[in-house]
């Protein structure tokens, strides 16, 4: 991972697009987001970050820097997931606020104007939220709003629901993101995490016309176990409790056999409901153990310190 760049071109907007396998978008994405940059701002940065795409991805980015001379290209030694992607675009922004965009642009880029409008206003944040998930399906939006509700509720940092990394952060907030060096990120949450003030701007977002969405639900699983594990201990400290609770209820089932020996004399105990206590018991116990196990990756991946992502070459 990188430091941060001095802003030394005395650039007002970096604009940060991480891609992967884009090529079909790649052409309406410049079309789209050139003009409506330009009528905003003169002085402006384009950087687009090469995920480690196996397509002409690359060959069609280094072919539009020859028209477009604010466009940088960061290409990375392979793929490292989206999270660490964007990091490596914001490192590498010279702007005093940047943008955060994808190049499906689903989300809609005419908030462009409208954030930087909002920026120029004061604020340092501005958000893009989606005002409905009408385009998904029902188990995407059922998930997604669990998931919004379950971690809104074990964690202190308030997540706002279907919102994105579409969004505007000033110099300053931007500084403080990159002070950040956890590896295992959820840029959602630290967006979140760190403040300022901010603007929300509620859009629809649209549905993709070309190329493929990269996330699948494994992904999406994963994406929602590194939010909750980053963002709560809950999950961890609630097996105290648990624990508890069940060696108390234990303790009073094993008093009331003694009792009723005591007064009924011996009974023989059946084969079913000895398997269904140890197999209850089992479970729970591998429950917690998976949860910690969690945990104990991630802080793994912490003390190992390897960098975020790994730069091959900067097209600039």
């Amino acid at each position: 991972m990188t430091d941060p760049q001095t802003n030394t071109h005395a650039i007002e907007i970096s604009v940060v697009c991480p891609v992967m396998n884009e090529e079909e978008a790649l052409p309406r994405f410049f079309d789209t987001v050139l003009p409506l940059i330009q009528a905003c701002c003169d002085r402006f940065e384009l950087i687009v970050v090469n995920d480690g795409s196996t397509d002409r991805t690359l060959a069609r980015l280094l072919e539009t820097r020859e028209s477009v001379p604010q466009l940088q290209v960061i290409d990375l030694s392979r793929n490292f997931g989206k999270e660490a992607a964007l990091t490596a675009g914001l490192a590498h922004a010279r702007g005093d606020a940047v943008i955060m965009i994808d190049a499906d642009l689903q989300d809609p880029p005419e908030l462009i104007p409208e954030m930087i409008a909002c920026w120029r206003e004061g604020y340092d944040v501005v958000t893009h939220v989606r005002s409905n998930r009408d385009g998904d399906s029902v188990i995407k939006r059922t998930t997604a709003n669990a998931f919004y509700s379950l971690i809104n509720t074990i964690s202190d940092t308030e997540m706002t629901p279907n919102a994105g990394d579409y969004r505007l952060l000033a110099r300053p907030a931007l500084d403080a993101f990159l002070s950040l060096e956890e590896r295992t990120r959820f840029n959602k949450g630290l967006f979140q995490w760190l403040g300022f003030r901010e603007k929300q701007l509620f859009r629809v977002r649209e549905d993709r016309t070309q190329g493929e969405t990269k996330w699948n639900y494994r992904k999406l699983y994963s994406f929602a176990i590194d939010g909750i594990t980053s963002f709560s201990s809950l999950p961890l400290k609630i097996w105290s409790w648990l624990g508890i609770t069940l060696a108390l209820g234990a303790f009073v089932y094993g008093i009331s056999i003694i009792v009723r020996t005591m007064v009924y004399g011996v009974d023989q105990p059946g084969y079913a409901s000895m398997m269904a206590v140890i197999l209850f018991f089992n479970g729970i116990t591998l429950i917690g153990i998976g949860i910690m196990g969690e945990y104990l990756a991630r802080i793994f991946i912490e003390t190992k310190r390897r960098p975020l992502y790994i730069v091959r070459k900067v097209y600039d």
